[in-house]
């Protein structure tokens, strides 16, 4: 019994130690069947250098008026494929995937020098960096969820540079925090930076899905072919490891705080079933904000652009057709 004993414990000391050891010694793997993100882009996408990082950028419409479209969580330009076109009617619209997203370059530890690409204060950066990119003084920033988030705090930092904001299910009371702080340093370390991508491979198609479709007012309205297009972000090169990195650099940002600074007109929109971010927070966002309106779209989700985009488009037109 000794002698079984000890050669467990050997055993057991053998495995911890490669555990410790092999994310030291090897390589992680890249995920089967990725290429370049330019291999993935439309043939009218864009790609624009902004603050070091090569960002994926699609364009609708022209003139002076600029409206820029910030995604939500896990999303992408992909997002806005149903309101693009009609939102060109009233200018310039600019859709870009934020960092960790769709695809905009993935850069991992290492291939960054400064500011922390997937961190919150580089993604308000971004916004702003894009807009002297294209030459654009001026934006109406529409946000979707975590996008709205990075919206307020634009207008926030930079109120120059926001004309209006369109909130759609914006995410500005406590979401998105990210890991708790007494994880960070476990989570960081070298050892989880090798075996967290491999985590996020094998769970979040899966748990993808799922989130997905408790977007949706009526899940089935989520089919296999709008799915694909999520997904298709994943077939982009360091996908996994950029994931990871967006989720040790997220930190919400205290906004609620500060909304009676947001002047500016602002449109709240929010489906009348949102499970994602609460209904009931965005009527208190627009209750809290000193220049906003609210509509609350009937049998919709958290994704009324996608799900409803009938009624945010005509919301949004309204809006629109109001400001100076």
């Amino acid at each position: 019994m000794k002698r079984i004993l000890a050669v467990v414990l050997i055993a057991l000391a053998v495995f911890v130690l490669a555990v410790l050891v092999v994310p030291l010694v090897v390589p992680l793997p890249p995920a089967p069947g990725t290429v370049p993100p330019e291999q993935l882009a439309a043939a009218d996408s864009r790609f624009v250098d902004v603050n070091g990082l090569r960002v994926h950028v699609e364009t609708a419409g022209s003139g002076e008026s600029t409206l820029v479209l910030l995604h939500g969580f896990a999303a992408s330009t992909y997002s806005w494929r149903e309101v693009m076109a009609p939102l060109a009617e009233h200018g310039t619209v600019v859709a870009f995937d934020r960092p960790a997203f769709g695809q905009t370059e993935r850069p991992i530890p290492g291939e960054w020098t400064g500011q922390d690409p997937y961190g919150f204060d580089a993604q308000v950066a971004l916004t702003v960096g894009l807009l002297d990119e294209l030459g654009v003084e001026k934006a109406v920033l529409v946000g979707n969820s975590a996008g709205g988030t990075v919206a307020v705090a634009t207008a926030l930092r930079y109120p120059e540079r926001v004309s209006a904001l369109v909130l759609v299910d914006p995410a500005i009371y406590g979401h998105g925090g990210g890991l708790p702080d007494w994880a960070r340093p476990i989570l960081s370390s070298p050892q989880m930076r090798w075996y967290g991508p491999l985590l996020v491979r094998a769970l979040l198609p899966s748990w993808g899905e799922g989130f997905g479709r408790s977007a949706w007012h009526d899940p089935a309205g989520l089919t296999p072919e709008m799915w694909a297009g999520y997904t298709r972000p994943l077939q982009a090169e360091n996908w996994d490891r950029a994931f990871w990195e967006y989720l040790l650099a997220a930190r919400s940002p205290d906004l609620a705080s500060r909304l009676d600074e947001v002047r500016m007109p602002t449109l709240v929109i929010t489906g009348d079933d949102d499970r994602i971010v609460p209904t009931a927070q965005s009527v208190r966002l627009a209750g809290e904000l000193p220049n906003a309106e609210l509509v609350v779209v009937p049998n919709c989700g958290h994704i009324p652009h996608e799900e409803c985009p009938a009624a945010f488009l005509l919301a949004v037109s309204d809006f629109l057709g109001k400001l100076p």
